[in-house]
Formats: structure tokens, sequence, C-alpha cells
């Protein structure tokens, strides 16, 4: 009944499968164009994210992202050791004033700032993920040093030299323009300071001529709100011109033992994340349909679930055939002397 309900987030469930049909028209599957998902990333956005934020939250928790695991470790626990990693690398302290940019709900917000003893601020342009995270917030007791800023990553309504450190988690691709988002980042960033981030890519392999790959990029898109997926060449050019060093990159999915896609995997099967399933999908399938048919879910939630189906094997076909990783990972470091 939570997922149910929350299906549409701010938007007037009256007006859900609306939503759904303008959202869908974005994208290539439906003949929208690149260049309109670009000049309307905010609207395309916020309509995915309120579309979709239950069913993430009834899927994967409080943090909507994929993790390098180590063999006998479960998915919840590598989730959590990739937030860890992250405090770890930026060296956080306790009493730091933190950035996360695009923090979802806030399930890293909070892990991290309970591992670090750090205030973390979340960044979000989506109202209904900060109404939601605010109250989860207040329920782990991080209120008083954890808050959310509603805002476009693009234009941030923050000082210069604010934050004593910054990192994205899988968020930053949602940005029209690379070098625009990471500009910003390193705008409100102190100088000697670092931004490390994990993000979506197309890797080399990706071959822009073959049809095969071309279909798995547009169902990832269009099944996770995304304008375009750049290349890890292109994220990490854009991180140079917008004056970071780099201090060190690394697609850590080629390095993790159990395959991040695995949850996704039809032809894998696990009772603790049994709603990742291909069974627990097939449930949850017809489970919303029942809702929707009852009227205890808005016209549209089936088809909402419909295209999170389409991204999820585009995803694992992606992560099979190595054209696609969520976890191209960055460290990089503002200079000292800021001569932007």
């Amino acid at each position: 009944m939570d997922l149910a309900s929350g299906v549409g987030g701010k938007i007037n469930k009256a007006q859900v499968l609306d939503a759904v049909d303008k959202y869908e028209k974005y994208h290539v599957h439906y003949g929208g164009k690149q260049e309109d998902r670009n000049a309307n990333y905010t609207d395309m956005v916020n309509k995915y994210y309120d579309l979709a934020t239950s069913f993430y939250e009834f899927g994967w928790g409080e943090s909507f992202h994929f993790a390098h695991r180590w063999n006998g470790e479960s998915l919840r626990e590598s989730i959590k050791r990739h937030e860890h990693f992250l405090a770890l690398q930026l060296g956080l302290k306790p009493g730091q004033k933190v950035l996360d940019v695009g923090c979802g709900i806030g399930g890293p917000l909070r892990e991290i700032a309970r591992f670090s003893s750090t205030s973390v601020t979340g960044l979000n342009n989506n109202e209904y993920q900060i109404l939601r995270g605010k109250e989860l917030n207040r329920i782990a007791g991080v209120d008083k040093t954890c808050d959310f800023i509603k805002a476009d990553f693009m234009k941030m309504p923050i000082p210069d030299n604010s934050f004593d450190a910054v990192y994205a988690i899988e968020a930053t691709c949602h940005a029209p323009d690379a070098y625009g988002c990471y500009k910003e980042i390193y705008r409100v960033l102190k100088p000697g300071q670092c931004f490390a981030a994990y993000e979506w890519c197309m890797t080399d392999a990706f071959d822009p001529n073959n049809q095969e790959h071309k279909k798995i990029k547009a169902e990832v898109e269009i099944g996770d709100g995304l304008p375009d997926i750049r290349s890890t060449t292109k994220c990490l050019e854009a991180l140079k011109q917008a004056g970071f060093e780099i201090i060190w990159e690394k697609d850590l999915a080629k390095e993790s033992p159990v395959p991040w896609y695995q949850p996704l995997d039809k032809n894998h099967f696990s009772l603790s994340s049994f709603r990742l399933t291909a069974v627990g999908r097939f449930f949850t399938r017809n489970m919303v349909k029942a809702l929707e048919f009852a009227g205890l879910a808005p016209k549209g939630s089936l088809r909402v679930q419909d295209f999170l189906e389409k991204a999820a094997e585009g995803l694992v076909e992606g992560g099979k055939k190595e054209i696609f990783t969520p976890m191209y990972f960055f460290l990089a470091r503002k200079p000292l002397s800021d001569n932007n």
C-alpha cells in the first residue's frame, strides 16, 4: 500500500497517466530527441522521480544505487560499504560540511553522516523526495545535523567555497551538460578539497554504430530518466575542463567479484533481495496491476513498472556486454590556488 500511495509523488493522482505519457515521449523509443531531453531535463527528471521513487524504495530500500560486491557479501552490506568507501576516499573528518549532489531520499547521506560524524546537506530538485528524506532523517535522528536544499545542480543557490567535500552517487548522469554540473560543484567546494563520484557511463566497448548497443543505451535512458549517457572519457574531460585535478579514476565494475547487475538478472534468485529478482518483479507487477484495477494505485502505475522493467533488462545486458558501468569512480581535487 505504501508503494501504491507513493506512485506519482507530488503529481495529482488523477494526472499520473498524463505524466507517464509526457515522460515517455521524451525518449527514443517514443520518437523523442536528445536535444529535447537536454532542454527539458528538469521537467523530465522531476517527472521520472515523482513516478519512480516509491518503486525504488520498495525494491532497493533508502539507497538507490548499485555497488562493487565481494563474494559472500549481501547486497545491503555492499551498498553500505560502497558509501563508506566514498567517505574514506574523501578523508572526511568529524564536523566537516559535506554536500551530496543529487541525494535522492537521503539513504547515502544518512549513512555517510553517521559513519563520518559529518554534517551532510543533500541537494535535490524533486520536492517529493525531499519531503520523504526529511521524514527519514527525523526517524534516523540526524535531522539536527543533516538537511536538504531544493535546487537544480546546474545552478546551486550556494555561496562559493562553502563545503569541505562534495560527492555524487549515480546522480550527475542526469545533468544535460557534465561540464556545467562539475563547474558548479567546483565553485561551491573549498580550495584544496575533494569531489568524489560514481558516474553512470558508457565504456570504451560501446559502439555508437551498433544497433543492439544503441537499443540497450535507449532502454537505460528511458528507464532511468537520463538525457544522454556519457562516456567515461567525456566525464574525465569535463572534470579537467571545470578545473579539477584528477587524483585517480577507475571503472570499479571491472573488479567486482559479484557482477553489479546480478540483483536484476533474471537468472539469479536471492531471498535477501527478493523484490529485485525476476520472481519478485513478477509479483510486484501483478500487485500493481491489481491495485491499479481496484483504484488503490493511480492509472499509469503499471506503465511506470513497465519502463522500470525495460531499464532493468537494459542494465543487465549493458553490464554483461561491458558497454555500460554504474560505477565509474573518480576522486578529484580543487587546487589551492583557484585560477578559474
